[in-house]
């Protein structure tokens, strides 16, 4: 498994992470035996690094967590989990020491453990990344001991550069994906210079660059690419990265063309460009059985993908995407 450092924290994580949104809520019914397995398997492929929330499923993908590790001491695992979704508003209101302590607390309690790996703002309001007082109070927490790094989740790339300029900050989550290539043009430069770690999120642009999908197919009504197709729920972004269904189901079959071309499945093509890309720390798709985990980690071990793999990607996003997504997030 190709491993990388996740910015400012100094650890060393696998380059392909494991998201577990999916193992708490919104992405139909998964079982506890099943995340047990999902997690047993993804660690005995080389993952080291676990991306979690308090929000997802009210703490259920925390504790799920906590509990394997628990059964599972002696396997090194960074665990990076969320906080201010849970107030009714993401923003510097919300965000006060308080709070802070009593989030931070109760994702201590789910995780079992004294200090937390890395805390990142869940996708607050674009104000707070100015808010000098916000990160001061997290400054305090990481003396405190109650967290051993901080982050941020952000929805924008002009979000992601501010969060980048802060000295304190040790890494910045971000959609990430084929279809999804805005970040690549100042984000991650600004990443490397920094050093600051960037996490990959919905690398697979919630499933689409599989290319299993077509245009009939259908999702559990408690899957966010039901509910949230139109941003009913929170930021459309988050789902298929905010493309048009039908349009991204045809630009799935292009580049599941390029990735045949190259000798690999879609998915682990579209793994391996993002794990690839210089100033990425780790990559986190989710996993809802053992066969994804395992088929998601072997993308971390594909052979450098070149240029001219590079350059079909960015033909496929102009052609499909630009025009409609470049200017949004």
């Amino acid at each position: 498994m190709l491993e990388h450092t996740l910015g400012r924290t100094g650890r060393t994580v696998s380059a392909i992470g494991l998201g577990t949104w999916q193992l708490g809520a919104d992405w139909g019914d998964v079982t506890e035996a099943d995340a047990f397995e999902v997690l047993d398997a993804a660690a005995a492929d080389g993952v080291t690094f676990f991306d979690t929330a308090d929000v997802y499923g009210d703490g259920r993908s925390e504790s799920i967590i906590g509990a394997w590790r628990a059964g599972n001491p002696g396997v090194d695992v960074t665990v990076a989990t969320k906080m201010v979704r849970r107030a009714d508003v993401p923003d510097s209101a919300a965000l006060t020491r308080a709070n802070m302590l009593a989030w931070t607390d109760r994702s201590r309690r789910n995780l079992r453990v004294d200090t937390l790996d890395l805390v990142q703002l869940h996708c607050p309001r674009t104000e707070v990344y100015s808010n000098d007082r916000v990160f001061d109070d997290l400054d305090l927490l990481v003396g405190d001991g109650v967290i051993a790094a901080y982050g941020v989740s952000v929805e924008t790339c002009a979000e992601a550069l501010a969060a980048i300029a802060r000295p304190g900050i040790a890494s910045v989550q971000i959609v990430l994906n084929a279809f999804r290539l805005k970040p690549l043009d100042e984000v991650l430069p600004a990443a490397v210079a920094s050093g600051v770690g960037i996490i990959a999120r919905v690398p697979l642009a919630s499933g689409l660059l599989t290319g299993r999908y077509t245009r009939d197919t259908t999702f559990a009504e408690n899957d966010h690419r039901t509910f949230n197709r139109q941003g009913e729920a929170f930021d459309v972004g988050e789902t298929f990265s905010g493309v048009d269904y039908a349009r991204g189901v045809d630009a799935a079959q292009a580049f599941a063309d390029l990735a045949a071309g190259a000798g690999l499945g879609a998915s682990a093509a579209a793994l391996a460009w993002v794990a690839q890309l210089p100033g990425v720390s780790t990559v986190i798709p989710g996993a809802r059985n053992v066969a994804q985990a395992r088929s998601n980690a072997a993308a971390g071990k594909v052979p450098a993908l070149g240029d001219a793999f590079a350059e079909g990607v960015r033909a496929i996003y102009d052609e499909y995407f630009h025009e409609a997504i470049h200017p949004r997030w």
